[in-house]
């Protein structure tokens, strides 16, 4: 398998989430690895958070599982249920169904770096502490209605 070059695979902080919902990643650097690298069955994403950032609004997936890898920094994990400190070397589980939302923030001083990997959502994606709502391939308000 060839070596993959991570300064040769584009960096953005591009979202598809709309105003005001869209600020909270603005400090998120992603390079997808899984396009770059001919995988199809499912993503990897290289993500740096500058501190201050968020990975996502706190959300979870009808049909996506999630697993993400620290790889150096620290960010803390926030769940419905609490609050934990994942650390280089630490990783953390979203089975698919499971109503727990869940992001990451960086809160500490200096970038912190982690893998996500997932696959594209077909499903809803549901957000818990906003008016957001993934569905039929668009961004749309708890109700249904568009933005």
């Amino acid at each position: 398998m060839p070596r993959i070059d991570l300064d040769a695979i584009a960096q953005t902080n591009a979202t598809g989430y709309p105003a005001p919902h869209a600020d909270i990643v603005a400090g998120r650097w992603v390079r997808r690895l899984g396009p770059a690298s001919d995988l199809s069955d499912f993503g990897v994403s290289h993500v740096v958070l500058k501190p201050g950032a968020a990975s996502s609004n706190r959300h979870w997936h009808e049909d996506e599982d999630e697993f993400v890898v620290m790889l150096a920094g620290e960010a803390m994990l926030v769940e419905e249920d609490g609050r934990t400190l994942l650390r280089a070397g630490d990783m953390a589980a979203f089975p698919k169904g499971e109503p727990n939302g869940h992001h990451l923030v960086n809160e500490s001083d200096v970038d912190c770096t982690f893998l996500a990997f997932g696959r594209p959502p077909t499903g809803d994606c549901h957000y818990a502490d906003i008016d957001l709502r993934w569905s039929s391939g668009q961004y749309r308000h708890k109700d249904g209605s568009g933005f």
